[in-house]
């Protein structure tokens, strides 16, 4: 429904999780296993990483997509059980939370500008991706939420919360991260998680009038200015403890297995 378009994807490379078209200066990543609701596992971050590590310098926008229905579903809690049954300590979940950084960190610090191009709904993992992004437009009938609360899971991945408290406001996300109650585009909008709001089929458009313009910037005012936003925005969040999300996903997903007699 409201997919990119398969034809949209004739070159590029092939990985497990994700497809990607270059046009010009512009970088197109699409998350690609729509049958999962394109869910976060550890080979999504691997080839996230992967793309992110070997981009082009010559990249001035990369749009960050989803295929199918859905722009991202969240993590993979199945892979979280995987990982505890391979060792209950939590081992594999902190490297998963340590790469989740990394990909959270290499899109907000990224020299190109990101746009996240979300559709249908953006949950937990998904919403920290999309919102990692510099600018984000959603469709109309886009819809958010962070469950983690009610999985037994602490809101500590890809450092989602202080990006999120330093974009809405601790009132609003505490509100959001309590109830863990899903809410609408047009919230989403109100909320600045989005800044741009459109009907589904207008979705391409409207990241074409946002890459258009900054292609034609000099890239080196572009990094320049990218860099000072990062810079400024990151004054307000001197108390992140982001760096710590990977421990405190472990350490409680441990436990919550532990002691429901899951491992």
């Amino acid at each position: 429904m409201t997919a990119l378009p398969l034809t949209a994807f004739p070159a590029g490379p092939v990985r497990q999780t994700l497809r990607t078209r270059r046009e010009g200066a512009v970088l197109t990543v699409e998350l690609n296993t729509p049958a999962e609701g394109n869910t976060v596992t550890d080979a999504l971050l691997d080839d996230l990483l992967a793309v992110l590590q070997d981009q082009d310098p010559a990249v001035r926008v990369l749009v960050l997509a989803g295929s199918g229905d859905d722009f991202c579903l969240g993590g993979d809690r199945g892979e979280f059980g995987r990982h505890l049954a391979h060792d209950p300590t939590g081992s594999g979940i902190r490297l998963s939370g340590a790469k989740a950084r990394r990909v959270c960190d290499a899109l907000t610090g990224n020299p190109a500008v990101t746009i996240a191009r979300v559709q249908g709904k953006a949950v937990g993992a998904g919403l920290a991706l999309a919102l990692a992004c510099d600018l984000r437009v959603g469709s109309e009938d886009a819809t958010f939420r962070l469950p983690e609360l009610a999985l037994g899971l602490p809101t500590a991945w890809g450092g989602l919360l202080p990006r999120l408290i330093s974009e809405v406001g601790a009132a609003r996300v505490r509100e959001l991260v309590l109830t863990g109650r899903a809410f609408t585009a047009a919230e989403a909008l109100s909320l600045s998680v989005l800044q741009k709001v459109v009907p589904a089929h207008e979705l391409d458009a409207a990241v074409d009038a946002w890459a258009g313009p900054v292609v034609r910037r000099p890239p080196a005012a572009l990094r320049v200015t990218k860099a000072l936003l990062n810079s400024l925005s990151a004054g307000s969040r001197l108390a992140d403890t982001s760096a710590l999300d990977a421990e405190l996903m472990a350490a409680v997903v441990a436990e919550v297995h532990h002691s429901r007699g899951i491992v």
